[in-house]
């Protein structure tokens, strides 16, 4: 069995070993991959694993060889899943692997606009608070999280742990899905459409996929519906928002502030609006990226290497 690897670097840069994949035949690893070089790399590999680089229709008509495509995260839009079914060629994710890590990294990005941590702690070394008049004082607003609201758009695993976590903190939830959940709505969560979720939110956080139907979705119409002042919280796609809205929104004041790990182009691109827009918070895509979680995707990737091998594959995306 030939296997390669197109982008490995990011998901183990090092500090991980890709043995467990070695038993299964011979391993290639590329750190990454320019996009004309995909389809010489692939060459006549039985199987090729990817974190972002793309493997389109033409790359597999390119590669017929090609027998499993296992792409190293859980959102798999960078594969054409439906051209790999029609050849019969199983696309296999990694589920569930970090969970917990993107729902503390969109906690960390909720606190640090709230509790302003950093501006602080950017003060008290300025001298600030040596040459303070008072014991306290506050260089940025600062917001209780107790008793507010929270939108949670996509309540799978992680939009559950984002949720839970949000729940210890004292707050309420509203929670929009793509289909009807049959669970009844309690004290603490209710399950509405997504204009009541914008309209009713002090905080809304994206955790849905990006597909074809929510790209663009929080538009400058749909910010429009959200209170005046609320926060917006993006650990999913960058895809999901209309960057140039938010950033209008940022500037306006209609969104108090915008905390994201992700952006619609990554890297991010110079000319981002977002780069210059007031009370933005962004991180460079490192919710997934914790040791623990990254030690989980490996694992999960032997796994799906080793179930296909037997004939069984799992965590399969398209069907086949």
């Amino acid at each position: 069995m030939n296997v390669v690897i197109l982008d490995g670097y990011v998901a183990n840069p090092g500090d991980l070993s890709w043995d467990g994949l070695r038993k299964y035949g011979s391993l290639t690893v590329y750190d990454r991959t320019p996009e004309e070089l995909i389809v010489s790399r692939i060459g006549n590999a039985e199987v090729v694993f990817t974190n972002k680089t793309p493997i389109t229709r033409q790359t597999l008509e390119a590669c017929p060889g090609l027998r499993m495509i296992g792409v190293l995260a859980t959102g798999y839009n960078i594969v054409d899943a439906e051209a790999a079914a029609e050849r019969g060629v199983p696309v296999c994710n990694i589920p569930a692997y970090s969970t917990q890590s993107v729902a503390q990294h969109t906690l960390a990005l909720l606190l640090e606009i709230c509790s302003q941590v950093g501006a602080h702690d950017a003060a008290v070394h300025r001298g600030e608070w040596q040459n303070c008049l008072d014991f306290s004082f506050t260089a940025a607003p600062i917001t209780e999280l107790a008793g507010k609201t929270v939108g949670i758009v996509g309540y799978g695993r992680i939009g559950q742990a984002f949720g839970a976590v949000c729940l210890a903190l004292g707050m309420k939830l509203l929670v929009t899905v793509r289909h009807p959940r049959t669970e009844p709505d309690n004290d603490n969560i209710s399950y509405v459409n997504l204009q009541t979720l914008l309209a009713q939110s002090d905080v809304v956080s994206l955790h849905c996929p990006q597909t074809a139907q929510t790209v663009g979705m929080i538009n400058a119409a749909a910010i429009a519906g959200m209170k005046t002042g609320a926060i917006l919280l993006n650990t999913a796609r960058g895809g999901l928002v209309d960057e140039q809205a938010v950033a209008d929104a940022l500037a306006s004041g209609k969104l108090r502030a915008y905390g994201a790990d992700v952006v619609a182009r990554e890297p991010i691109l110079p000319a981002s609006p977002l780069l210059t827009a007031p009370n933005c918070v962004m991180t460079p895509h490192i919710a997934w990226a914790f040791p623990e979680a990254r030690r989980r995707l490996l694992s999960i990737t032997e796994q799906n290497l080793k179930a296909f091998c037997e004939g069984s594959p799992i965590n399969v995306v398209n069907g086949v």
